[in-house]
């Protein structure tokens, strides 16, 4: 059985599941992660290197839902300077997947 179709996405509070790649002003940064921190719909947050400074995963009913979460709550944060969204098509391993040997493909964690 291929890793594909033995990883199912636990249920979480929606269905769509983006990654958030976000510019901060630095000296800005505990206060956008505090804000970023308390939203409903966050599922993961990561400070990181390179071209961004902090990737998060967040989850929403459906592209309105994130399209809000990105409009009037992220982008609303003091200290963020612009965001760069992928939305998951599918997942295949990571923390939302939960992957269990020998069982039928339809099982739902």
């Amino acid at each position: 059985m291929m890793l594909q179709e033995r990883c199912r996405v636990k249920q979480m509070k929606g269905k769509l599941l983006a990654f958030i790649d976000i510019f901060v002003e630095s000296q800005q940064m505990q206060d956008v992660i505090d804000s970023l921190s308390k939203l409903e719909n966050l599922e993961e947050l990561y400070e990181v290197t390179g071209e961004f400074d902090l990737t998060i995963m967040v989850s929403a009913s459906d592209i309105e839902e994130l399209r809000d979460i990105l409009k009037n709550k992220i982008m609303k944060i003091e200290g963020i300077k612009s965001t760069v969204s992928s939305i998951v098509l599918k997942p295949y391993k990571g923390p939302k997947c939960q992957i269990k040997p020998g069982l039928p493909a339809e099982t739902i964690f």
